[in-house]
């Protein structure tokens, strides 16, 4: 036969080599693809939150100014010591402030006594100019703008007195920021009397003269008497932002930022890597001309992703730019060189496997050539080529058989067993992959190497279904290895039968599983465990609980169960976030950790509720120390970012069996108890007693009851008077609602207000009182009473509701009360969660007419910037400060200012809780508009308060707030 040509066979190597370098490059190249898309997309994710950063720190700079400036607007003449101690906080909360100055317009006429002022603050000073950067005392002008508060003054004395009326900068500035109306910023200029010299700019906001109109640019430069200005140190404010972002720990990104300097120019201000300049672009790689090519392009030129943005900052351009680092390209492109790598292996691997057997066929094919040759020499021989053909196809056959079963049974590694069940071999690298050396096993059987494991059912079925000679599937069992650790192994096995059917053994596989049973305890402990705090949770709080229980029936010890709840843990994440919340909850749960014995449980409940189980046993008996113990373990301090907070908890116990309750009643009996030492001051803990369902059964009685109440129409409203301070009328009333039950009588607003709000039975119930006293008011007027203004409260889940202006809005027509007879208190605590809502809202409601009054004011966390925004008509000056006005001095002075403040805000003032003619005397000489309070009348049901109204209406002005008609 003739022989193939040699030719033929090679181009079948060379197919399969090119084949597998051509599948190779298209997945290396799709790989990478999604490698660089991968890094691109978390670069512009890490980018995007340092620009959003640096924008949002921009914009709080500019509003430091504006806050700044909100003194001389609401004060209209600003004292020296006043600025120092307005602006000493800011600077220390924003180090980057290089000073905040005020500068006054003044003529040449007022030169001498501006001179004679700044010399009072600091001798020798005087109107100055700058001139090579030394001060010389400034020529007569017709106008200057010399700078009369400067802090801190200390470091900053060359500006006392600095005439910038000739800075075109400054000018210039300024000119923008009165046609533009807000405050702006000028371009870079050099802080040579800095400590370090470095770039900064200026930002100014013009101050206008009281009461004068600014609504035109026109009108602003008329009204212009000076402005307030901070000079701030560019690099420190971007590194600040940064830093308090936590936003400079990434050591691959590289953060410049420039800003507008002179000519337009943008000038380098920050720069990450402190370098100074930005981060020069990368060039793209050239196209590869084939494949090792590539690689190799790929790994000297490795893109630098970058992002650049352009803020405006009060009025100045800003360029932000984000660059990537060069990266090592090993750990960016792991993968796609691994798919190289191996393809590339698998490749030449496959051209050798095809390259042998070639080889082979062509030995094959010569074998035979040579055994057709050789028939002809002897019978004899013949017939014994044939017979040793057949044992070799046998053999083959028998390997083949072999292999076809390997293949088919997915393995790590292979074992056999003989008929003693002894391991004869185990193949497939065991011991790297086991952690077990092979010869530890060899001659022995499966239980020799797992103790207990012929006494345990499992292992007893397991060699039952041996010696019955049947095959075993996903065996799953546990063996200590060579470091003493524990794997687990799943083995699958068959029986081997020779030709004759005789029994010889086993052979199988096995699979290391130990990372699949540590994955199951973990989500086993993760189904029963606080993810936060890693205390047992609620499910196996109750299996703790049924053991405990257990444990006291047989041993007749009692069982603790305490529920502890942490007081003001609502006004930490509120405050300071839930981050901090977070770190205080995991503090506590280890203090009660240390504090309690091994044999003891802590879960935690819900939220800041936390319950501990404590057996009793004979040489431990349970007191009330332990309780102790564990409230001085939680009120220890807790460092919560740069702040120590001190925190305390109630503690309700619950006693087993001696409270006579079932067991699953134990954490509610505790529950109760809990609610006791709250309600008693909270910091305390109560063991419970059957008297105390007593308050907890009043609360469902009050909530059922609730619930009927606006249907059967029991609610009533009182009306307390408010009377004008100058002329003594009664110019309007404030809306109280009352409860009248046939059972339970009047019931007082502390017992079923709380309720309400829990349950959301507030919301209708709000409604009801804002239709009642609009249609009351109205009905009034009707009948001659003439224009009251009547108020009603507004709640917080009202405030909140959806159609809230609708809902005004369909009250006021369908009574036909004026929405200026309307007028609505909030409290300050509606809108501090969200101010951004809060001010639509406000202004929705505005918009209708109604009169809007903040409730209370001075006991909540209102700021002047927010007032500001806020479209109020009335200030209530809450009753806590009215009581003390005459004994105690703070809350005179406070009452008198948040007086004066309403009224340089243009806002009403009404008092409440006026009960002595003493506290009637102050408010009316410090100006207070409005008063309501016993000294004049107690609410009162509508014809009472109607005959008030009539018998006021008959008798002189000033007679009206006497106290021989006053209402007890």
């Amino acid at each position: 036969m003739p022989r193939r040509p040699q030719f033929s066979l090679a181009v079948a190597t060379a197919l399969t080599l090119g084949s597998g370098l051509a599948a190779t490059a298209a997945m290396f190249v799709a790989v990478s693809h999604l490698e660089y898309d991968k890094i691109n997309l978390a670069f512009e994710q890490r980018a995007n939150v340092r620009i959003g950063a640096i924008r949002a720190g921009l914009d709080a700079a500019v509003e430091v100014v504006q806050v700044t400036n909100q003194l001389f607007v609401t004060v209209e003449t600003v004292t020296r010591h006043q600025f120092h101690d307005y602006t000493a906080p800011l600077l220390q909360r924003y180090p980057f402030i290089r000073a905040f100055n005020y500068r006054r317009v003044i003529g040449d006429a007022e030169r001498a006594g501006f001179e004679a002022g700044l010399q009072m603050a600091r001798p020798g000073s005087g109107i100055v100019d700058i001139v090579d950067g030394k001060p010389v005392p400034a020529p007569r002008r017709a106008r200057y703008a010399p700078v009369e508060f400067v802090e801190p003054l200390a470091g900053n004395e060359f500006a006392f007195g600095m005439d910038t009326a000739t800075s075109a900068e400054v000018v210039d500035t300024l000119a923008r920021a009165i046609d533009g109306g807000r405050a702006t910023a000028t371009g870079l200029v050099s802080l040579v009397h800095n400590k370090r010299p470095q770039a900064g700019f200026m930002v100014i906001m013009p101050v206008y003269r009281h009461a004068a109109p600014t609504a035109t640019p026109a009108e602003r430069r008329a009204a212009l008497v000076g402005d307030t200005a901070a000079i701030i140190r560019a690099e420190e404010l971007v590194h600040s932002i940064l830093i308090s972002n936590n936003l400079l720990d990434d050591a691959n990104l590289r953060v410049v930022a420039y800003a507008g300097g002179p000519g337009g120019a943008m000038i380098p201000v920050f720069d990450s890597d402190g370098s100074g300049s930005a981060a020069a672009p990368v060039a793209p790689a050239p196209a590869a001309r084939s494949l090792l090519a590539s690689v190799a392009q790929r790994v000297a030129l490795d893109q630098q992703p970058s992002l650049a943005r352009n803020l405006d900052v009060a009025g100045q351009p800003w360029r932000v730019e984000v660059v990537e680092q060069p990266r090592p390209f090993l750990g960016e492109h792991f993968g796609s060189l691994l798919v190289l790598v191996g393809g590339l292996l698998m490749t030449f691997l496959m051209s050798a496997l095809v390259q042998a057997m070639v080889r082979r066929s062509r030995r094959v094919q010569q074998l035979v050539q040579e055994r057709t040759a050789d028939l002809n020499l002897s019978n004899q021989r013949l017939i014994h080529d044939v017979l040793e053909r057949r044992r070799t196809e046998k053999a083959l056959q028998e390997s083949e058989q072999r292999f076809r079963q390997l293949v088919s049974m997915s393995s790590d590694w292979y074992w056999e067993q003989d008929e003693q069940f002894h391991y004869t071999a185990i193949t497939g690298g065991f011991g790297e992959k086991a952690g077990v050396a092979a010869e530890r096993l060899l001659g022995k059987s499966r239980w020799d190497g797992v103790p207990g494991m012929e006494e345990s059912e499992w292992g007893q079925a397991h060699i039952a279904q041996l010696r019955a000679h049947e095959n075993f599937t996903d065996l799953e069992y546990p063996m200590v290895d060579d470091q003493g650790g524990v794997r687990w192994f799943c083995v699958n096995g068959e029986p081997v039968f020779d030709e004759l059917g005789v029994f010889r053994g086993y052979r199988g596989t096995g699979t290391d599983i130990t990372a699949r049973k540590l994955s199951e305890q973990r989500i086993h402990h993760v189904a029963q465990h606080d993810v936060l705090t890693g205390l047992p949770n609620r499910s196996l709080l109750q299996d703790r609980l049924g053991q405990a229980i257990a444990y006291s029936m047989r041993s007749l010890h009692p069982v603790w169960v305490m529920l502890i709840d942490l007081d003001r843990f609502k006004f930490v994440n509120d405050s300071m976030g839930h981050k901090a919340g977070d770190v205080l909850l995991m503090t506590v749960a280890a203090r009660l950790r240390s504090a309690l014995r091994d044999t003891d449980t802590v879960a935690r409940l819900s939220g800041d509720e936390f319950v501990v189980i404590l057996s009793e046993h004979v040489d431990q008996r349970l007191s009330v120390d332990i309780v102790q113990r564990l409230m001085d373990s939680v009120a220890q301090p807790v460092m919560l970012g740069s702040k120590e907070f001190f925190v305390t908890c109630s503690i309700g116990v619950a006693v087993y069996p001696t409270d006579g309750a079932p067991p699953d009643s134990l954490i509610e009996h505790a529950d109760i108890a809990m609610y006791r030492a709250k309600k008693l001051g909270r910091n305390n803990f109560q063991f419970y007693t059957p008297a105390m369902n007593e308050d907890a059964m009043e609360r469902v009685r009050i909530e059922g009851a609730l619930r009927n109440a606006l249907e059967r129409d029991e609610f009533v409203l009182h009306y307390q008077p408010q009377v004008d301070l100058a002329s003594g009328e009664i110019v309007g009333m404030e809306a109280l609602l009352r409860w009248q039950h046939p059972e339970m009588g009047m019931v007082a607003p502390s017992r079923f207000i709380g309720v309400a709000e829990e349950t959301g039975l507030i919301v209708p119930i709000g409604a009801w009182v804002m239709r009642a006293a609009c249609q009351q008011n109205q009905t009034w007027q009707d009948e001659g009473l003439g224009k009251l203004r009547v108020a009603v409260n507004l709640s917080a889940r009202q405030f909140g509701a959806a159609n809230l202006i609708a809902d005004i809005r369909r009250v006021l027509a369908e009574t036909g009360l004026a929405p200026a007879c309307l007028e609505i208190e909030l409290t300050e605590s509606l809108f501090m969660s969200d101010v951004t809502l809060a001010v639509e809202l406000l202004h929705g409601m505005k918009a209708l007419g109604v009169n809007l009054s903040i409730d209370d004011f001075g006991t909540g966390y209102s700021s002047l910037s927010y007032l500001s925004r806020f479209p109020i008509d009335v200030l209530k000056i809450d009753r806590s400060f009215v009581a003390e006005i005459t004994r105690d001095s703070n809350d005179a002075a406070i009452v008198a200012s948040i007086i004066a403040l309403a009224h340089n805000l243009k806002l009403a003032v009404i008092a409440e809780g006026v009960e002595t003619e003493e506290q009637l005397d102050y408010l009316r000489r410090h100006g207070c508009d409005e008063m309501q309070g016993y000294y004049f009348s107690r609410p009162l049901p509508a014809h009472e308060f109607e005959q008030l109204v009539r018998q006021q209406r008959r008798l002189p002005l000033l007679e009206a707030i006497a106290p021989d008609i006053l209402v007890a």
